[in-house]
C-alpha cells in the first residue's frame, strides 16, 4: 500500500539525530519548560520572522489563547472560512464568541477575500485566515479589510509549515499566527504540540501566562489561565526537524509539481497555486465529480487517499441550528463533494509517484 504519509520513513532519515535529542532530554530528567523548548521558540520565531514564539499543548489551544489574549469573547464575531478543520471555529465558540462563516475561493479554497467584507459587522473583532492545505491566503487584500475595519488577523497555519507570500512566511503575515505540531504536519512532533508568534509584546506576555496558569513567574498568578505547554521532548524533536523543513517543503513541491504535470484525465482536476506563493503542500487535493469511484479504484490498486474534509464547517451537525444551506455557500458546497487527498510526503520515492499517477491516468 502507498500511504498518504509516512512517518517512519522519515523518522528512520533522521533516526541518530532524534535519538539522541530524547536521550539528552532524558537525562537531563527536564520535561517540562527549560532549555529545549526556549531553544526551539527561538529558533522557530527566527525562520517565521516573529518576534515572540510562545509554546503550547496543541493548535487549537493556540487559537484559543490567542483569541483569549485579544480580549475577544461573548459579544464578539469573529470571520472564519467554511471549509477548516473544525478547530479554527471551535476555539472561536469556547471563547464565548461566535464563529461567522465566509465561503471559500473557488480556486484555491481559502477563504474568500473579495466578500469578506460582506460579513463584517459591528461586532466583529477579528478574521481567521486558515492557508489550508499548504496554500497561502492573499493577505494583502485580508490585511486591507482589516486595516479598515480595525481587526485582529490571527493566521491559522497548522497545514502551512515553510509556506509563504510574496517572500514572507506564514505565521509573519497578521497580527498573530498559530501553529500545529501535530505529527502528520509538515512539522510534526512526537505528539500533541503548538505555539503561538507575535511581534506584540503584550500580547506575547498574555498568552504565555494564559498557557502557564496565568502565572507571570512560579506561584504568582495575575489572571486565571490553563494548563498547555509543549513539554521538552517535543521540543527537541522539532529542533531537530526544523533544519529539514525547507528541504522537505521542496520535496513536497517538486513531487506536487510532477503531479500537476503528468497527471491528465478528464475527470480529474489539480490544485492551482496562488500566484506570488509558496505552496507548501501539506496534502495534494485533487478534485473531481467521480470522488468515490476514483477512492475506490486507488484502494483496489493498493494507493491510499483521505478526504478532507468531507463536510465544510457551516454543514457540521454542531453548526445545525443555523440552518444553513448549500446556497450560502456555495463553493464550500460543492468542494465538500468533490476534494480528494492523495500520497505526498518527502520521502516518497520516484517509483510512487509514478504509480499514483498511472493509476489515475488510467481511472475512466
Amino acid at each position: 500500500m502507498i500511504p498518504l504519509n509516512d512517518l517512519i520513513a522519515q523518522y528512520h532519515s533522521l533516526k541518530a539525530e532524534i535519538d539522541r535529542a530524547l536521550s539528552e532530554v532524558i537525562d537531563g530528567a527536564n520535561f517540562i519548560g527549560g532549555s529545549f523548548v526556549k531553544d526551539f521558540e527561538e529558533s522557530y520565531s527566527g525562520y517565521i520572522g516573529k518576534k515572540h514564539c510562545i509554546s503550547c499543548g496543541n493548535g487549537t489551544d493556540a487559537l484559543e489563547i490567542l483569541l483569549q489574549a485579544f480580549d475577544i469573547g461573548p459579544g464578539d464575531e469573529v470571520l472564519v472560512p467554511a471549509v477548516s478543520w473544525i478547530a479554527t471555529s471551535e476555539a472561536v465558540s469556547s471563547t464565548g464568541a461566535v464563529p461567522v462563516f465566509v465561503d471559500v475561493d473557488k480556486h484555491y479554497y481559502t477563504i474568500d477575500e473579495d466578500i469578506v467584507e460582506r460579513y463584517i459587522s459591528e461586532r466583529t473583532r477579528a478574521i481567521i485566515p486558515v492557508h489550508l492545505y499548504g496554500q497561502v491566503c492573499d493577505m494583502d487584500k485580508l490585511n486591507r479589510v482589516a486595516s479598515k475595519h480595525n481587526l485582529i488577523v490571527i493566521e491559522d497555519c497548522a497545514q502551512a509549515h515553510g509556506a509563504s507570500w510574496k517572500g514572507k512566511k506564514a505565521g509573519s503575515l497578521g497580527h498573530a499566527a498559530a501553529f500545529s505540531f501535530y505529527p502528520g504536519k509538515i512539522l510534526g512532533a512526537f505528539g500533541d504540540a503548538g505555539c503561538m508568534l507575535t511581534d506584540m509584546d503584550e500580547i506575547a506576555d498574555r498568552a504565555r501566562m494564559i498557557a502557564n496558569h496565568g502565572q507571570i513567574k512560579k506561584h504568582h498568578h495575575l489572571m486565571e489561565g490553563r494548563n498547555s505547554r509543549m513539554d521538552a521532548l517535543q521540543a527537541a524533536v522539532l529542533s531537530v526537524k526544523l533544519k529539514y523543513l525547507d528541504h522537505w517543503v521542496e520535496r513536497r513541491r517538486e513531487i506536487a509539481g510532477y503531479y500537476r504535470e503528468q497527471i491528465n484525465n478528464k475527470f480529474i482536476s489539480v490544485p492551482r497555486e496562488r500566484p506570488d506563493s509558496r505552496h507548501a503542500y501539506h496534502l495534494f487535493v485533487l478534485r473531481s465529480t467521480k470522488r468515490a469511484q476514483i477512492r475506490d479504484y486507488l484502494h483496489k490498486n493498493k494507493i491510499q487517499s483521505a478526504v478532507h474534509y468531507p463536510r465544510a464547517l457551516p454543514f457540521l451537525d454542531c453548526y445545525s441550528g443555523r440552518n444553513y444551506t448549500a446556497d450560502d455557500f456555495p463553493n464550500a458546497a460543492k468542494l465538500q463533494n468533490e476534494v480528494l487527498s492523495i500520497p505526498i510526503f518527502p520521502e516518497m520515492p520516484p517509483e510512487m509517484t509514478r504509480e499514483v499517477v498511472e493509476n489515475l491516468n488510467y481511472f475512466e
